[in-house]
């Protein structure tokens, strides 16, 4: 007998939920984009022609969506991260099971409104983490779930996040100014990160929380001496700063076109030109933005059992990396996810070395060359799974799976305002 294709809408025609619908495209037997809400004439208009959607099932908000009978079997939300729960919602209510970008909340209020939204109507949602499926650290759960390196003691984990990407997102773009966005730069990119220690911890649950960071380099005072506050417009070092937008944006422009160019794509040169010089936010002197955001934070974790966990971003860094050390009683794990390889590493007194290494390389399979390492796409066909009562795969993040991973962000940013205090996590 064959299984049924999961129809869906999207809400919110973002970077991140085509990314998530493209699966319909190449498993088009599981999955079927039939229906859009968005308010950008572009974006939509985008979303319509590659998937083909038909006209009485385009909306313009998930309000409007809400109020007409139901079309599909699930909505995958990619709307902003302010707009999450508030879109969610009426669509749960209308009975969508959901694909919910993360962070899926941006306050513990927030949290507990969707938590008691989804009891009640008992709707399937699975939250974006999509650090889970990819192969890397798949892997690295199989080896500590089969119990190679004995009960956990302590995670590590690092993220360092380049110059550009980080001037691009938390200074210049969406989410450089908390109190516009809704959410901290912990919550907004690094809440992949502690989800991931709340995973692999297993069972044991979050108990206390601390962090210390700040703003430090990206602003006012940082800038160059008599800088202009437009790269392109009235700055002397647009030919010499790391950061000027004509070299981050024009000459290498395939790396931020979808955030900086979402429709002027296709324009020319020139025209972008003029765009950054004299209207776009990120024609902006980085030293010069609204942004309020923390570049540099370390959250240090107290579980359950006595183990600890510690995450450390830094922006501002010459590449984009995320490190993992996870130390058990039997051994370690360590690894740089980029690398797509780790070493477990086995205690071993029998040995020259005192222990007994393994390199676990993940990069020939298939898909750790794709998005998030494979993450994307396993996600999504995890979805399907879920949403048809099949049994998901270990990495599944259903909303229940991630709460802890949410209540020790906003811990931590509660820690880090009040000069590092301890604050207690209530699951």
């Amino acid at each position: 007998m064959a299984k049924k294709t999961v129809t869906a809408v999207i809400v919110g025609a973002g970077h991140r939920s085509m990314i998530y619908a493209d699966y319909s495209l190449s498993h088009p037997d599981e999955l079927r984009i039939i229906g859009i809400a968005e308010p950008n004439e572009a974006a939509a208009r985008a979303a319509i022609n590659k998937f083909s959607i038909p006209r009485e099932n385009c909306f313009k908000t998930a309000l409007e969506l809400a109020e007409h009978e139901r079309i599909a079997d699930v909505v995958i939300n990619g709307t902003m991260d302010k707009d999450h729960v508030s879109t969610s919602l009426p669509l749960l209510e209308k009975g969508y099971d959901m694909l919910l970008e993360k962070p899926f909340a941006v306050n513990k209020e927030e949290t507990e409104k969707l938590v008691a939204a989804v009891k009640h109507r008992g709707n399937k949602v699975m939250v974006c983490h999509v650090l889970r499926y990819s192969d890397f650290y798949k892997e690295i759960k199989n080896v500590i779930m089969n119990g190679e390196i004995g009960e956990i003691i302590s995670i590590q984990l690092c993220e360092d996040v380049s110059y550009h990407h980080y001037a691009t997102s938390y200074v210049r773009g969406k989410w450089a100014n908390s109190d516009e966005c809704g959410t901290s730069v912990m919550l907004a990119k690094c809440c992949h990160d502690i989800d991931m220690m709340m995973w692999l911890m297993g069972d044991a649950k979050p108990e206390t929380v601390s962090s210390f960071g700040s703003l430090q380099y990206f602003k006012k005072e940082n800038a160059p001496k008599d800088s202009g506050t437009r790269c392109l417009l009235d700055c002397k070092y647009k030919d010499t700063c790391n950061l000027s937008a004509e070299r981050v944006y024009l000459e290498i422009p395939q790396k931020w076109d979808f955030y900086v160019w979402p429709e002027l794509h296709d324009a020319p040169y020139k025209e972008k030109y003029e765009n950054l010089k004299n209207v776009s936010p990120y024609g902006r002197c980085a030293f010069k933005c609204n942004n309020n955001v923390a570049d540099h934070q370390t959250v240090i974790v107290k579980f359950s059992n006595g183990a600890t966990g510690s995450h450390n971003l830094t922006a501002g860094c010459a590449y984009s990396q995320r490190t993992v050390r996870v130390i058990g009683t039997k051994g370690e794990i360590s690894g740089i996810f980029e690398d797509n390889k780790f070493t477990v590493s086995y205690i071993n007194p029998h040995s020259e070395s005192d222990h007994t290494d393994k390199i676990i390389d993940v990069s020939e399979r298939s898909s750790a060359s794709l998005g998030h390492g494979g993450g994307d796409s396993a996600l999504v066909g995890d979805f399907i799974k879920y949403v048809r009562n099949e049994k998901p795969s270990v990495s599944c993040t259903s909303l229940a799976d991630s709460v802890a991973g949410h209540l020790v962000v906003f811990g931590a940013d509660e820690s880090m305002a009040n000069g590092g205090i301890p604050v207690k996590i209530s699951l």
